[in-house]
């Protein structure tokens, strides 16, 4: 199997936030950006509903599945559905550090069992054809950071996982919420960065704190990659300029404006679907942050896109206000 191919910014997978109609939302703005699904575990994956869980539209590639689990044989099987699907890339989730997945032995708890990640990679790489990667942290609580770190690179490594996307915090899963865990833990940029000279064969990929297509640039100087969360959703627009700066593209990145109405068929399509325009509005609140007209979009479609018989007419309306609005009219 070819090694993936460096990937040089990626949306970051986040629980309750990149569902199919994220991802397709960010995709009118960015054609190349590699997008993530929500993490989901391989009992989900094997037992629940998978239309729901794992449906998409063929516009959303290059999109890869990220799952939660620490059974090789559940994985193995998850992974070879999630190809069934068309997904162009699995990742095993080590480093979430929320409760349900250390009750459940996976995310950041693997980092301390680098011998079962590595069999856990084995087991999925066996069992599908596309590339399998891992999210991690640097370390967890009292383990030392980068001895945590270069030990569980080379073990999962030697089980053939070629692409690394390394959150560059500890975990601490006592004592610090899945919130906390965001922020408190010091970012060790440098770690990651070492990483890869350690392991210039490696595809690295670089996530935390990082909220602007400067920084990546900066960032793309020691590693292959970068990963960008909260940033990306609270400022979907910053993905605009992605294409131009890092995959080559030669075209303009489409208007704000334009990016709206792409959205109308697919919401007339998802709602006949059943799809509440709620669920998918909310992931465009922030299109026009820091723009005149940005509190009257976010407020139209906050305040009426969850009202009984609601359609696209309420984004159509929300736009509307964004083009009369006054130029005081800017989002905080």
């Amino acid at each position: 199997m070819m090694p993936p191919r460096p990937i040089p910014l990626c949306v970051a997978p986040m629980m309750d936030w990149t569902d199919r109609n994220c991802r397709y939302f960010h995709r009118q703005i960015s054609r190349h950006t590699l997008l993530y699904t929500e993490m989901l575990t391989t009992g989900a994956v094997l037992h629940g509903d998978r239309d729901r869980l794992l449906g998409y539209e063929a516009a959303e590639h290059p999109v890869a599945l990220q799952l939660g689990g620490s059974e090789p044989e559940a994985l193995a099987a998850a992974a070879r559905i999630g190809e069934e699907w068309g997904y162009d890339e699995i990742n095993l989730n080590c480093g979430c550090p929320s409760d349900r997945v250390q009750s459940g032995r996976f995310g950041a708890c693997l980092m301390a069992e680098p011998d079962l990640v590595a069999r856990l990679v084995g087991a999925m790489r066996e069992a599908v054809s596309i590339p399998v990667t891992v999210k991690s942290r640097i370390a967890i609580d009292e383990l030392e950071e980068w001895p945590t770190l270069v030990d569980f690179v080379r073990k999962v490594s030697a089980a053939g996982c070629t692409r690394f996307i390394v959150h560059a915090r500890k975990a601490w899963l006592q004592g610090l919420s899945p919130k906390e865990n965001r922020d408190v833990p010091p970012l060790r940029y440098e770690l990651v960065y070492r990483l890869k000279s350690e392991f210039p064969h490696l595809d690295i990929s670089i996530n935390g704190g990082i909220k602007t297509l400067d920084a990546t640039a900066e960032h793309l100087k020691h590693v292959d990659g970068v990963m960008i969360g909260r940033a990306v959703y609270e400022n979907p627009y910053l993905l605009a300029e992605a294409d131009r700066r890092f995959f080559g593209a030669t075209e303009a990145p489409p208007e704000r404006h334009a990016v709206v109405e792409a959205m109308l068929p697919y919401i007339e399509r998802r709602m006949k679907q059943g799809a509440p325009l709620g669920s998918i509005t909310r992931h465009m609140l922030g299109l026009f942050q820091g723009l005149p007209g940005a509190r009257a979009w976010r407020r139209h479609l906050s305040e009426n896109a969850h009202k009984a018989g609601a359609g696209p007419e309420v984004v159509v309306a929300a736009l509307a206000k964004v083009r009369r609005a006054p130029e005081a009219d800017v989002a905080a």
